[in-house]
């Protein structure tokens, strides 16, 4: 079969397990795409060809035996730096992390292997995953496979760039504040951000991570179809006993009735026409696959979410973050924390998790009227790569356009960026977000969406 890697992890799993397909070959292929394009793109920085092809013939060794070998049998997945797989450097793109070789796999990386996936490669992030760009001092510049011009987002870049160019068919990647949800709307792929407590984490080779982190920042899947994201979801999301936040709850809700709110400019955003578009465009779909779609004139707080899970995520011990981003060097990161510092130091913990009640429960009220909540991923298309680098205003542009990103993760909801289409060869896309642990819900409004254009394919990365 020619171009296994073009396939969706859905039609390659039911392949292999039928035998119509090996492991071994989906392996090979995978790994000859690798081979072939990321040298144009740097996604994958670290991968061992010996342990991918080992690890396939593990699950076709099983198939022979008649061994139930799970949902993701045989299926090529990436891994993101930043969490532990076991006899790898967990470095989250840092110099001074090039040696912290992890001894266990984290959870979501555990749950991959027991759902049958075979890990193809580690793929990039920013320095301590901070930016929505790619760079670092250890792995090098990250390209998006569509546009060398633009950034493939951030922070699980890589994973954007390599599914998007058809190394592996689903990308493993994190969230705290759009990471997973910019680097899909950037390289014109999907990408879930989970609730809180839905996919287990732990990286044992790491220290205990602030309150900040524990309570905002998840694991997810990205992917080239949106059945791709629920079987991937399902798969992450078996229990783990190490992750305190981890919450049983069912993958499937009860019924709600298919009723969506659109909002074109939430909270002040003030999105480009293209985004505007992008957003008026779904909700048409949607009606046309009969969902009701009210237009809204603004949703629950956004700004002053994304302003205190700033604070959350850089003002939790800023000082000794930007100590050890000092000792690392990287610009990136520097700028990060520095640009930010007026806005997360002091630090108030107990005043941001007491306004977190408030603000959560005034969104819960929304959700439970509107299940699904339609709205942009960013104000601007993806911007030029490392556009937050070229001056103080173009930082703040930056921050400005991610507010309906970095809001979300501070109620513990979970997003859902839906690629919808192109403008020129730019990626635009939609998020839709629905009440904590109905992801399926996001899941439904986004297979609608995706039906009504043009699904996403891997291509060769542009010049």
């Amino acid at each position: 079969m020619q171009d296994i890697w073009r396939l969706s992890a859905t039609e390659l799993a039911g392949l292999i397990k039928s035998k119509k397909v090996s492991a071994k070959e989906a392996a090979e292929a995978g790994l000859a795409r690798l081979d072939a394009v990321n040298p144009k793109i740097n996604a994958v920085v670290d991968h061992r060809p010996d342990d991918v092809l080992a690890q396939a013939a593990s699950i076709d060794a099983a198939i022979a035996r008649g061994e139930a070998v799970g949902p993701l049998a045989g299926v090529p997945v990436t891994i993101k730096v930043n969490v532990d797989q076991q006899g790898y450097a967990t470095t989250n793109g840092l110099k001074l992390q090039r040696d912290t070789i992890a001894k266990v796999d984290n959870p979501v990386v555990a749950n991959l292997r027991k759902a049958g996936a075979v890990l193809l490669g580690r793929t990039n992030c920013p320095a301590f995953s901070y930016r929505w760009f790619t760079t670092n001092l250890i792995h090098g510049d990250t390209k998006n496979p569509r546009d060398p011009g633009i950034t493939p987002g951030g922070s699980s870049g890589g994973a954007g760039a390599a599914v998007a160019a058809g190394i592996g068919h689903i990308a493993h990647g994190t969230d705290i504040a759009g990471s997973i949800r910019y680097p899909a709307y950037a390289c014109g792929v999907h990408g879930l951000r989970p609730s809180l407590g839905r996919i287990p984490a732990f990286n044992a080779a790491l220290p205990e991570r602030p309150i900040g982190p524990q309570i905002s920042a998840v694991s997810g899947p990205l992917a080239r179809t949106v059945n791709d994201l629920r079987i991937s979801l399902a798969a992450m999301s078996a229990p783990d006993h190490r992750d305190p936040w981890y919450v049983p709850a069912p993958l499937e809700g009860p019924p709600r009735e298919k009723r969506v709110a659109m909002c074109l400019n939430p909270d002040g955003l003030d999105p480009v026409p293209e985004v505007v578009a992008a957003v008026a465009d779904a909700g048409k779909r949607l009606q046309d696959a009969g969902w009701i779609v009210e237009e809204i004139s603004d949703t629950p707080a956004l700004r002053e979410a994304a302003e205190i899970q700033t604070r959350l995520w850089l003002g939790d011990g800023y000082e000794a973050q930007l100590e050890m981003a000092e000792r690392e060097g990287d610009p990136g990161a520097l700028a990060c924390l520095r640009g930010n510092r007026a806005k997360v130091h002091p630090f108030d913990l107990s005043k941001a998790l007491t306004r977190r009640a408030t603000l959560t429960r005034e969104w819960f009220a929304f959700l439970d009227k509107y299940p699904v909540l339609l709205m942009p991923v960013s104000g601007e298309l993806p911007f030029p790569d490392h556009l937050d680098r070229k001056d103080e205003a173009s930082f703040a542009r930056v921050w400005h356009a991610q507010l309906s990103q970095i809001a979300i993760p501070f109620m513990g909801l979970p997003g859902l960026t839906v690629s919808t289409g192109l403008v020129g060869r730019i990626p635009v896309g939609v998020q839709l977000v629905a009440g904590r642990y109905r992801e399926d819900l996001c899941l439904a409004a986004g297979e609608a969406v995706e039906a009504g254009g043009t699904p996403s394919a891997a291509i060769d990365p542009a010049e």
